[in-house]
Parts: structure tokens; sequence; C-alpha cells
């Protein structure tokens, strides 16, 4: 490359030589080279939320007095085009950085002062529109980075993982409708119960995501709280006292999010409890969708020798070498997704809890675990919902063969004959490869319309048998 591939920028420590074409400057370049870690740099959502706190920043500083009105008018085009995704491609800093994202928070700076320069009239480096003094005005990377964090962190929620968990809510709750007359054997320890219908099953399943859209929704209580204006180390320094609250309506306005300034600024940026605890709903999360894809492998396995009372949908050749074989290939990438989340979990976690005095110093790495776990939450509840919970079938006419054969039939002869005689009938049943129809008629514990009534399956799926007067 030529010298007229690269321009010259200035930091505090001096001349950088940048690519000509890119908008950040020195302090980004630095941390391209300081950083060549992991090769993973912050995604869709976080570049959007540093160009949604940068244009309120600006908005507030407008209103407020604190930044010509002009360069403040600029900064929020520019930091338009960055939440609009027009200038993705300018955020290289690997998320494996200083602690506190101070690289990134530069990152965003620098791009949106010499896109906002452009705009003005100006060139590219001249920092016309600073990227310190007017971008970063009443601003630290200590409050900017925590509060991009929640604000990627909601709108992952609200936005992406929601709506994909209710779309999966909707595919288990019309196969709870479809199989509400397929009677089946229950399983408690892996071992034949008392008969349920499969719709019930899928009517725990059901439950299970709607209670994991709760606790999704649940995050928003501490996550909506902003660092933003906190500065250096909570005390505000260097900014407006109506700077924060202003901002952070700004950012409710752009979002469609309730957000709110910090309760305790001292807390928001030493200290990242409120990401351990929303990771921690979406680890819950990622269990129940690991819960339930392990039972529909169960429940499809076979199709000759396993339990085959389901039919899991073809979606694609399931082996290199045996001909005919499907697997569930769906469910397993639901399971997947279940342990890295647990893995994202363990790092969020071990992160929250690691903060020193006034900062916490594990940012970068608790955004980009957060964001991954719920873009993953997302994709694979959407997925698992359309390409195989709604084309699963039930095998009704196996289901009703494998009751009748069931051993667990006899818990319902528990209150006509008593236990005892119960689990004398299950045993010679189990002995003589009877059903347990046939053994209670032999021994004349009951008559055939006795009989019909007591081991009614379908009657077993209702709650209770006996009457209030009973």
């Amino acid at each position: 490359m030529t010298d007229e591939d690269y321009r010259t920028e200035r930091d505090s420590l001096g001349e950088m030589q940048v690519p000509a074409d890119a908008y950040w400057g020195a302090q980004t370049q630095r941390a391209v080279e300081n950083f060549p870690i992991s090769d993973v740099t912050f995604g869709r959502r976080f570049v959007r939320a540093l160009g949604i706190v940068k244009k309120a920043a600006a908005q507030a500083n407008e209103e407020l007095g604190t930044i010509p009105e002009d360069k403040a008018d600029c900064i929020v085009e520019a930091a338009d085009e960055v939440i609009t995704g027009e200038h993705d491609d300018q955020f290289p800093v690997d998320v494996f950085q200083t602690g506190s994202g101070t690289s990134s928070n530069m990152n965003a700076n620098e791009v949106i002062a010499n896109r906002a320069t452009e705009l003005y009239g100006g060139e590219i480096g001249t920092r016309e529109i600073h990227p310190n003094d007017h971008v970063n005005f009443g601003q630290s990377s200590n409050d900017v980075i925590p509060t991009a964090m929640h604000v990627a962190s909601m709108e992952a929620v609200q936005k992406d993982l929601i709506p994909a968990l209710e779309v999966l809510r909707d595919e288990l709750e019309a196969k709870e409708a479809e199989f509400a007359d397929v009677v089946k054997t229950g399983r408690t320890h892996l071992q034949d119960a008392t008969p349920v219908t499969l719709g019930q099953e899928f009517g725990g399943y059901r439950a299970q995501v709607e209670k994991g859209i709760t606790r999704a929704e649940d995050t928003r209580h501490h996550l909506s709280e902003l660092a933003l204006g906190g500065t250096a180390v909570g005390t505000g320094l260097n900014t407006h006292p109506d700077f924060p609250e202003l901002a952070a309506e700004y950012m409710s306005e752009e979002t469609g999010l309730e957000l709110r300034e910090a309760d305790n600024h001292f807390e928001a940026q030493a200290a990242h409890d409120a990401m351990s605890e929303a990771h921690g709903a979406l680890r819950t999360i990622a269990g129940s969708l690991n819960k339930i894809a392990n039972d529909l492998r169960l429940l499809a396995s076979g199709p000759r020798n396993g339990l085959g009372e389901i039919d899991q949908p073809e979606n694609q050749p399931g082996s290199s070498i045996m001909p005919g074989k499907i697997n569930p290939v769906v469910a397993e990438a639901v399971n997947q997704v279940h342990k890295q989340v647990v893995g994202n979990d363990a790092a969020v976690s071990a992160g929250a809890a690691e903060g020193q005095i006034d900062l916490n110093l594990y940012k970068p790495v608790l955004a980009h675990n957060f964001l991954q776990s719920a873009k993953l939450l997302a994709n694979a509840s959407e997925t698992f919902g359309e390409k195989f919970v709604h084309k699963l079938e039930a095998d009704a006419e196996h289901c009703e063969e494998r009751v009748q054969q069931s051993m667990a039939l006899a818990t319902a002869l528990n209150p006509a004959i008593g236990y005892d005689k119960a689990s004398k009938v299950a045993k010679k049943a189990l002995a003589d490869g009877k059903t347990i129809r046939e053994v209670v008629l032999e021994e004349g514990y009951l008559d055939a319309e006795e009989v019909d009534d007591v081991l009614d399956p379908m009657k077993m799926t209702e709650t209770g048998i006996l009457s209030a007067d009973d």
C-alpha cells in the first residue's frame, strides 16, 4: 500500500497512520494494533446502542447549550447513520480490549466526529467537530459503555428474544390443542407412569416458554437504569446536572423503551449485578428450551426401536453412511445453544462480580456474552418453533397400544381393589406378559364393565377420580 492509502490522525500520544477511507481515528487505530486477540468485534446491537447514546448525548447537550447547535445537529445526523447500520464496518476494535471499553467508546467518538465534520463542511481528520470535546462532551467511557450495554441488552431482549419466544409458544400451543385427545403413557424416572395426553405434555412445554417470556420481561426493571451522567467515577464531574435525565428521555424516545437515569451512579459503574441477574434469566430460558428439545428427541426416537410417539420432520439426511436415517437436527442445535449460553453465563456472572473499587473492568465481555446469548436464544427459539415443532405429528395408534401395555394402569385400581391387590395384578401382568385388564378379569377382582370404567386411559388423564362428596 502507498502513502496515499493512509492519512495522519493525532491523539494525546502523537500521530498515527490511519486508512485513508476510514472514519475512525488515532485511538481506534491504536486499539486495532494493541488488541489482535479474537478477531471478534461488536455486532449490530451494540454498535446501534453506541449510536443511540451519542445521539441522545448530543441532543441533550444542544438543549442544555453545552455544545453549539450547528455542531450538535451534525453529530445527531452522523449518529443516526451509525444507528441504522451505515457504518458498521467502521467498528474494528476487538471485544477483548481495555476493561472499561474506552477503545470502543473512542471508536464511536471518532467515527461520529469525522462523519459529522464532513456533514459540517470540513475534512476528515481536521477535528472541526471534536471526538472528545463535542461527541463525548459530558461523558466518560465509564458511563457510556454500561449505558450502551443496557440499551443493547434491553433491545435484544424486547425486540429479538421475546418475539421469537412468542413464535415458539404459539407453535407449542397449537400442538397442545392438536394433540389434546392423544392418550399416551406418562413417564417418571424414564419408567412407565399413569397416562397423560400428548396435549398435556405440550401444554407443559408451552407453559415453560410462557414463563420464560415473563422472565425475559422482568429483566427490564434493572436494565432500564442507565449509568450515563456519572462520567469517570460516578460523581458526574464535567457534565450538566440535568444531562443524565434528559439524555435518558431522548434514548427512550429513540428506542421505544422505558429508560431512566440510574438510581445510584456509583453502583451503575462499579458493579454490573443487573447484567448478571438478567443473564440468569437467559440461562433459565436456555434450560427450558433444552428440556423441551430433549423430550421431543426422546418422544420421536426410533422410528422402530425407540419411543416413536411423535413423528419428527425430515429436515435433512441424518447420516453420511446410513441410508434413510433422519435425525432431530434442529432440536440438537437447540441443545447446543443451551450449552453455549451456560458458558456465557459463567463469563457474565464472573465478570459482573469482579469490579474493583469505583469501576467494573469487564464491560466489553459482559456486553458481548449477553448479546450473543440473546441472539442465539432468539434464533434458536424461532427456528425450533417453525422448523421442528410446527412439523411434528402424533402417532396416536402407537400411543394407544403402548398405554394398554403399561403396568402403570394398575394405579387406577387402588380405589377399587386396594393397593396390595393392584400391586399383585401389576407384577403378574409383567411376569406373564399380559395386560392389566386381562389379569384383573382373570383374578375376578372386577367384571368387564367395571374394568372398562376403571381402566379408561382418558379418564386417568383428568384431575382426580373422586367427587367432593366421596
